[in-house]
């Protein structure tokens, strides 16, 4: 008979990888953010023209964040690279006075090390952004900043993902306060020292979250969307749920939902909307009515109004400033994947077929 102690208990890794988000949060805030500073000021000496972004899977969509950071708050030009057009196709653009930036939890795989190798080779600052000092990718980094998260062993991405995104605001905070731009609203408040505490607040809301999944564990699909900073974390939503739930889970842009796949929304296929509490809420608003006139069941993460005008909902804490709020905004879709897949009869510490460190090249 197998001992009770050594028998695994399906998703203990990856609950205590969440629990551990507000500890990890506060561990960047005291010993990870003059190092960010520093690494900001070296960089803005340099004054890069504009700057590209590097990642796959959940690290993309912490990079998608940063790109919306760095045109919003810095007015910098920014895009996501295409890797296979230098590791595959071998071109060599120019990239003097670009600051190119590689985001990646493991800073392991080699299509991630031979571009930014490259792009170094071709005249660009370089930074990594992971959770391993030593690994690979930051040997060949000019900069580079560690997110301070700590071991991460379940397959789903969840303590590394809010480490990145707290990791790049601090960043771009940084290069604002060095080329004297306005302080964003979240920089100098009291909004960024809260996060932990807010964080652990929305994370000890299990039992809502759980009643969400009873809801949707029997969804075929689910649409996800959001406009502006909330559309990172609907992309990171899907992919959290379709790696844990193996529900399909589609991610659009607002914008984009209305552009045709609105045809495919009914009233029985759920749709998941992120709503930020600011202008990409105010944008959404067309897509949410659009939505409720096709009766769709509207599941609403955001604002308290918001979630009582929708299907379901999470609200989230007030006053939060729109640029840090996707620290909060993936909380709760993070446990309710956890959730989902829990109630599912699965183990979200193990989805199939993957790897903790992805091998593309």
């Amino acid at each position: 008979m197998s001992d009770p102690q050594t028998v695994p208990v399906p998703g203990r890794i990856m609950a205590a990888e969440m629990a551990e988000q507000p500890a990890v949060l506060q561990r960047i805030l005291d010993e990870g953010a003059p190092q960010i500073r520093e690494v900001a000021a070296q960089i803005a000496a340099r004054n890069p023209r504009f700057v590209l972004l590097t990642a796959r899977g959940t690290s993309d969509n912490a990079a998608l964040y940063a790109k919306y950071l760095t045109e919003i708050l810095l007015g910098k030009p920014a895009g996501l690279t295409s890797m296979s057009t230098t590791t595959a196709y071998g071109a060599k653009p120019d990239l003097t006075d670009v600051l190119a930036v590689t985001v990646s939890q493991s800073g392991g795989s080699p299509d991630l090390v031979a571009s930014t190798k490259a792009a170094r080779e071709a005249g660009a600052i370089t930074l990594a952004v992971t959770n391993n000092a030593a690994s690979p990718l930051a040997e060949v980094s000019e900069f580079h900043i560690d997110v301070l998260a700590g071991p991460e062993k379940a397959l789903p991405a969840t303590k590394t993902y809010t480490a990145e995104l707290l990791a790049l605001y601090l960043l771009v905070e940084g290069l604002a306060e060095a080329w004297g731009y306005p302080r964003p609203k979240a920089g100098g408040s009291p909004a960024v020292r809260e996060l932990p505490g807010l964080a652990a607040g929305v994370l000890a809301r299990k039992a809502e979250v759980k009643a969400l999944a009873e809801r949707y564990r029997f969804a075929q699909r689910l649409v996800i969307t959001s406009r502006g900073y909330g559309y990172p974390t609907a992309r990171e939503a899907a992919l959290k749920l379709m790696e844990t739930t193996y529900i399909p889970a589609t991610p659009f842009s607002g914008a984009d939902l209305l552009h045709g796949p609105l045809a495919m929304v009914d009233n029985v296929s759920p749709v998941i909307a992120i709503v930020p509490d600011g202008k990409g809420g105010e944008a959404l608003q067309p897509v949410l009515d659009r939505l409720r006139g096709r009766g769709a069941d509207l599941m609403v993460v955001g604002r308290q109004e918001q979630v009582e005008a929708a299907s379901a909902g999470f609200a989230l804490p007030a006053g939060v400033p729109e640029e840090v709020q996707p620290i909060l905004e993936i909380l709760p879709l993070q446990m309710l994947a956890y959730e989902v897949t829990i109630a599912r009869g699965q183990d979200p510490d193990a989805p199939r077929a993957l790897a903790k460190v992805t091998e593309t090249r």
